[in-house]
């Protein structure tokens, strides 16, 4: 099927304007930005399941959905208009349990940005990145750490996926170090995604006690240090309710 030739450029990408004085301008055509834009959002590496994923689309209004939601919706649609300059590379840090929708909120996010500001991104799921790297100290593979991690330390805006879903050890603890001091010392913006609460690790008696006492949190997953950066270059938006997926967004065929 053939594409349509834009009405307005004729696939020039640019069109003339004319001023009330009588002066003629041109200016990038609207196809030009969109094609722009799906260029940037093609280039951040959405996964399928999530490329229809919008702010228009957060649903916040199905029964049983919590105020929670909609202030985590309107915090979205701020940080995007406040980008860049007034949020100066603080990033956002959602927290919830599975199926609230943390994952879609940042991904409208990431498309919010790359389309209203220009700005380029990189989505990045938490446990393939540490597999990738783990992968890369075997000679038998042809990528190195170094190559593995630079699009994420340099990305605009970052969206890392499922903090702390990865089983907690010293290695996962030093390369998440790694990658969240890099990004705040270079003020870059990340959103973080995580069904951790924001809480510290547990200690002493309480541990001993076994998690019966409190579900693992955040800290026990990426360690009090990281948290505690967390919290300095991100803001908290904390999301509660059911998961949307087993009852609003039921697996439909046809």
């Amino acid at each position: 099927m053939e594409q349509e030739v834009c009405p307005h450029c004729n696939d020039s990408g640019l069109r003339t304007f004319t001023r009330e004085d009588g002066e003629r301008f041109v200016r990038d055509c609207s196809c030009r930005v969109e094609r722009r834009v799906r260029r940037m959002i093609a280039r951040s590496h959405i996964p399928r399941r999530y490329e229809h994923c919008s702010l228009d689309s957060f649903e916040t209004d199905f029964k049983d959905a919590t105020r929670s939601l909609k202030t985590a919706h309107f915090s979205a649609r701020k940080f995007v208009e406040s980008y860049p300059i007034e949020t100066g590379g603080t990033g956002l840090l959602l927290t919830g349990s599975i199926g609230v929708g943390k994952t879609h909120l940042a991904v409208g996010i990431l498309q919010a940005l790359v389309a209203e500001r220009g700005a380029t991104g990189l989505f990045v799921d938490y446990r393939e990145l540490l597999q990738k790297v783990k992968n890369s100290y075997n000679p038998q593979v042809q990528s190195t750490e170094l190559e593995i991690l630079k699009p994420v330390f340099d990305a605009e805006v970052l969206i890392l996926d499922e903090l702390g879903a990865s089983k907690p050890s010293e290695w996962v603890w030093d390369t998440v170090a790694h990658i969240l001091n890099t990004r705040y010392n270079d003020r870059r913006t990340t959103i973080i995604t995580t069904n951790y609460a924001n809480a510290a690790p547990l200690d002493g008696t309480v541990k001993e006690l076994g998690r019966a006492a409190r579900e693992e949190s955040l800290g026990d997953r990426i360690g009090e240090r990281m948290r505690s950066r967390l919290q300095e270059m991100c803001v908290v938006v904390e999301m509660h309710g059911v998961d949307f997926r087993q009852t609003v967004n039921l697996a439909r065929f046809g």
